[in-house]
């Protein structure tokens, strides 16, 4: 199973600016916004695109997280919740402007069928997977189009494409931030912005699934019990790496990525 924060004007990207700030390294002097960036996917994302020369700005709740992050890859820290309207603004201006808006922020509360769902579980996964990413996304496609090369990195799920007992809360919030990345595409046609989506399958980080099952850190290394070799935060990380490098008329519209023991959702090897 899956483990997993104006009208437009009409502008075409100018060639001569997009060649003049890309290098075989990556995008240089850019500035590309990371929210959920003080763990996990978000944090090995901020690390490879500042190694990538983007000037890197981590947006996350926790402060010394992200300050001490953002210290270590020459980034900026700016404390932002994803839920929240007015924190959400005020990040985007407090960035300007931005050629790349990776919307990371997100995660799992519970694993209740149906009918023993917890509605505030329910409620908190569409509020920062669903609404967090439509917040950022509308704060952040103004300056996306005047960058004349804009890309909107939406970070979902294989669980956005498939369902599985025990997950219908993430699941309903992940298929619901895959609409949103796949309309957007259809809505932003004809405008200098690329927009991908990224869906991991199974993923060990230090906090998505401990948080998923309340704080109960052995039900959360049940998940990967057996589990050679689990996707890694920093095989995210390249796979954002790899679609926001590519030249300005390639949109890799979807990445879905799993690791080599994980064939579908119900489908895992196991060791032992």
């Amino acid at each position: 199973m899956p483990l997993d924060d104006a009208p437009l004007d009409d502008m075409t990207p100018d060639a001569t600016t997009a060649d003049a700030t890309t290098t075989a390294a990556g995008p240089r002097g850019r500035t590309a916004v990371v929210t959920g960036a003080s763990s996990g996917i978000g944090a090995a994302t901020a690390r490879r695109l500042a190694a990538d020369g983007f000037d890197v700005v981590l947006a996350a709740r926790r402060e010394d997280r992200i300050r001490a992050l953002a210290e270590e890859v020459g980034g900026r820290a700016v404390v932002c919740d994803v839920t929240d309207d007015a924190s959400v603004a005020a990040l985007a201006r407090e960035v300007g402007g931005c050629a790349v808006l990776v919307a990371n922020a997100g995660g799992a509360v519970g694993m209740d069928a149906v009918v023993d769902a917890d509605v505030e579980d329910w409620r908190w996964m569409y509020d920062v997977n669903v609404l967090g990413t439509l917040r950022v996304v509308k704060a952040f496609v103004p300056a996306l189009v005047a960058s004349g090369d804009g890309h909107v990195v939406v970070m979902s799920s294989t669980a956005g494409r498939i369902v599985y007992e025990g997950g219908g809360g993430y699941t309903a919030a992940k298929h619901g931030t895959t609409a949103l990345a796949e309309t957007l595409r259809l809505e932003l046609l004809g405008q200098p912005v690329r927009v991908s989506e990224i869906a991991p399958g199974m993923v060990a980080t230090e906090e998505f699934s401990t948080k998923r099952f309340h704080g109960d850190a052995e039900a959360a290394a049940k998940v990967y019990e057996g589990v050679a070799e689990p996707l890694v935060a920093e095989d995210v990380a390249d796979c954002v790496s790899f679609v926001v490098t590519r030249p300005p008329h390639v949109d890799v519209d979807l990445l879905v990525v799993k690791p080599l023991a994980q064939a579908a959702q119900h489908r895992v090897h196991r060791e032992g």
